[in-house]
């Protein structure tokens, strides 16, 4: 009720709000999505804050989504996963660099724009542009994983019947290791009077 007629607000959240149930949380996700309020969820690294662990996410909401100054972007929702994204800059924290905050915003931004349809596109397990139906069929849960699908492995060009053929090698080659290493064990234990029965 404090956001002007026209304006966007950013909140951080926990990640359990984009689709936990419990004390009316669900009611109120609804509530956001069937008033066309929320604009984009982004799901954030673990570690970032120095207070918790919790994973959090970041919902922007948008009052009126079709104010002209973007484009009319009602009854759509994009959804970010930016989990990947960041560095560690201790054994407990992670922290997104400059970079990352450029694009996440840039696919922000080029999705809001007048001119979304050059500047935009979804990206497999990075981005998607979802409409309202789709979220309501899945129950109002807002988890960007559930709708951006995952990254395309990238193809190295090698068949599978020659890439079978290399890993089999390789574990013909491993287990021919481990058995000599249980043999040097099985002597070692030997030199100092003790037998080992591995037959």
């Amino acid at each position: 009720s404090k956001l002007a007629p026209v304006g966007t607000a950013g909140i951080v959240l926990a990640n359990g709000s984009m689709s936990s149930d419990t004390n009316t949380e669900g009611e109120i996700r609804k509530n956001l999505i069937e008033n066309d309020l929320v604009d984009c969820m982004v799901a954030l690294p673990t570690q970032l804050f120095y207070n918790t662990q919790i994973p959090a996410c970041l919902w922007f909401l948008a009052r009126d989504r079709s104010n002209g100054k973007f484009r009319n972007r009602s009854g759509q929702i994009l959804f970010i996963d930016a989990r990947e994204k960041g560095s560690m800059i201790s054994r407990r924290q992670k922290e997104l660099t400059d970079e990352d905050i450029e694009n996440i915003g840039e696919i922000y931004h080029s999705w809001r724009s007048k001119g979304w349809e050059t500047t935009y596109q979804d990206v497999p397990g990075i981005c998607r542009s979802v409409p309202i139906e789709e979220v309501r069929a899945n129950n109002y849960i807002l988890t960007p994983g559930r709708y951006i699908g995952f990254k395309e492995e990238e193809d190295d060009g090698d068949l599978f019947d020659e890439k079978m053929k290399n890993l089999i090698s390789e574990l013909k080659e491993q287990m021919l290791k481990a058995k000599e290493l249980d043999e040097q064990i099985s002597r070692n234990f030997s030199s100092i009077g003790y037998e080992t029965n591995t037959k």
